[in-house]
């Protein structure tokens, strides 16, 4: 039923592995996949993904920074894959342990690492207990347990059964409380020289009982009363608080005590306790510890501009990767939950692929053709103005650039090339490049086929021996259908080197529906098996942003590809490469 099970450490070391029965392809493709795509892209936050006609489940052990990995035909429906996985993660990890304790690292790797028995045995015990279940028969109403429930059971009363909880709950907490003031008093009685006291608890509080007796105010004063105060208060032998209270500094000492020592909304250590019940000690993380903080750091993304999905699959994917790892000592929850945040931020920006512009360039005029670079986006982002700015760029790099006009569509689209190639040329005079002017445009007016003018673009650019051919597009909704179509058949006509997306970097939300959709596009219009999407991005309009750099992570998170430059300004020189550590840091500024 399974096609492989394999177990490797997050250094890349293959410990151990299993192939089905009958199963011949290597199982290397998918793993190294999931590794790419879900591992290194910090996508760990869903446990399943689907390679071709796999599907793979992993478990992350953080504690010993172990992977788990099992892979079985995506049309199965296997219902205990995922205990199994635990059942398996549980038991290699005692075997692990122990051996790594008893043989040592390097001769733990040297050594076959024995566990195909167990591994066996818990298969068959998964899938015998798969198959005994059976299918699950619908209850009745009369066996539900809305059933059992009457119509005073689901109004909610004030003080009710929860109350009563969480009353007997704040009494435990006050008797804890009780013990630690006295053991501090006790010291303090002894540095003082006085009389040790004697341990009191507190009386639980019984119900008072209203009356019209007395007639004094002094009858009327319960807060004296123990018992019936109108506080839960911790009581103290008269002595002790006598000795204190009379004495200027240890009053004052007593009242920090009690201010230190005060229990958390809720119950829980609190003030310096608390503090350092966060601080000393190695403890495991759990997803309840994380939880207040992951809460707090998601809004903060969100509130920097990142889209909310991406916000929360960011904090699921840290939960997962910190869940049973072990905190070291003096390490606070919060700051170990940032730092693996800020490092996964880092990750996600920096590429998984190389892009460098200038030396693909060079193999391609190695190889007696031009670098063919499309822009494609939304309307109004600033295609023109950063192609320009690409271009200038080149230009400044010794290269020879011919910019195909096919925005067809917009008014003004190709006068505001021409006013581009006009003020590049006054820039870099063709007197100084053999008469030959550095930049020219192809154009054919308004209302032609883009894809068709692209074409008759790059042949041009070939006869001519032109390094670079960048492909000006019409600014396109995601939604517009037809437009959409007609930018699959371009790249999918005229194959660029390298598809570039134009975003601003102003939006939020919308940056993932954008890049979906164009995705989507490109991919069901395309006549290739292996269509072409995204190859990077173009961020626009970086400088008017501040600290909310959100979009960058959300645009790269959904494409997987990296951000190739920013625009910084309004002039030829304001183009940037993105620093990834820079935009992290303002990302997570408070």
């Amino acid at each position: 039923m399974l096609d492989f099970f394999t177990i490797f450490s997050k250094g890349g070391i293959v410990l151990w592995c299993f192939q089905g029965a009958g199963v011949t392809e290597s199982f290397t493709g998918p793993v190294n996949a999931l590794i790419r795509s879900v591992i290194l892209q910090e996508r760990s936050g869903n446990n399943t993904f689907t390679h071709e006609a796999l599907s793979l489940k992993y478990k992350l052990d953080n504690e010993f920074e172990l992977v788990f990995v099992v892979g079985f035909q995506k049309i199965l429906t296997l219902t205990y894959v995922d205990k199994f996985i635990d059942d398996v993660q549980l038991h290699f990890r005692d075997r692990y342990k122990n051996e790594l304790e008893q043989k040592g690292a390097l001769k733990l790797l040297n050594n076959n690492f024995e566990f195909e028995d167990d591994f066996k045995t818990l298969l068959r015990d998964a899938e015998d207990s798969s198959k005994a279940r059976g299918p699950v028969s619908m209850r009745t109403f009369t066996e539900s347990q809305k059933s059992q429930k009457t119509v005073k059971s689901m109004i909610e009363t004030k003080g009710g059964d929860k109350g009563k909880e969480q009353g007997g709950k704040k009494n435990k907490n006050n008797e804890i409380w009780h013990d630690m003031l006295y053991w501090l008093i006790l010291i303090l009685c002894h540095l003082t020289h006085s009389k040790s006291p004697k341990p009191q608890k507190p009386k639980e509080k019984q119900m008072r009982v209203w009356d019209m007796a007395g007639s004094s105010t002094k009858d009327l004063d319960y807060s004296q009363r123990n018992g019936n105060g109108s506080h839960d208060s911790v009581v103290f032998p008269p002595n002790v608080l006598t000795h204190i209270c009379y004495s200027t500094v240890n009053k004052q000492l007593y009242s920090y005590i009690l201010i230190l020592l005060s229990p958390k909304k809720g119950g829980g250590f609190g003030g310096m306790f608390g503090m350092l019940k966060g601080l000393v000690g190695s403890k495991s993380l759990t997803q309840e510890d994380m939880e207040p903080v992951l809460d707090k750091m998601r809004d903060h993304l969100i509130a920097k501009n990142v889209a909310a999905d991406i916000a929360s699959q960011l904090c699921d994917s840290v939960a997962k990767k910190l869940e049973g790892k072990v905190m070291g000592t003096f390490t606070t929850v919060a700051s170990t939950v940032k730092q693996a945040l800020q490092d996964s931020l880092v990750q996600i920006l920096q590429p998984k692929r190389r892009v460098d512009i200038l030396r693909d360039v060079l193999e391609a005029r190695s190889q007696r053709r031009p670098f063919v670079i499309t822009f494609c986006g939304v309307n109004g982002v600033g295609k023109s103005t950063n192609l320009a700015k690409i271009s200038f760029w080149l230009i400044e790099n010794g290269f020879t650039v011919l910019i195909a006009a096919c925005d067809t569509f917009r008014a003004g689209a190709v006068e505001q090339l021409r006013t581009h190639q006009r003020r590049l040329n006054s820039l870099h005079p063709p007197e100084k490049h053999g008469g030959r002017p550095v930049v020219q445009l192809y154009e054919k007016g308004y209302g032609k086929d883009a894809a068709g003018i692209a074409m008759e673009a790059i042949a041009y650019a070939r006869n001519q021996a032109f390094d670079v051919v960048l492909v000006d597009t019409a600014g396109r909704m995601q939604d517009n259908a037809p437009l959409m179509t007609a930018l699959a058949k371009l790249i999918a006509v005229n194959m660029p080197d390298l598809v570039l997306f134009v975003g601003e970097a102003l939006v939020g939300n919308e940056a993932v529906d954008q890049l979906v959709k164009f995705n989507q596009a490109l991919a069901d219009h395309s006549m290739s098996d292996k269509p072409r999407l995204i190859d990077g991005i173009v961020l626009t309009k970086f400088d008017t942003i501040d600290d909310k750099v959100g979009a960058a992570i959300s645009m790269t998170y959904i494409t997987g590809q990296p951000i190739v430059f920013v625009g910084t300004g309004q002039t030829y020189n304001d183009l940037r490469s993105l620093n990834a550590r820079a935009v992290v840091s303002a990302l997570m500024k408070a």
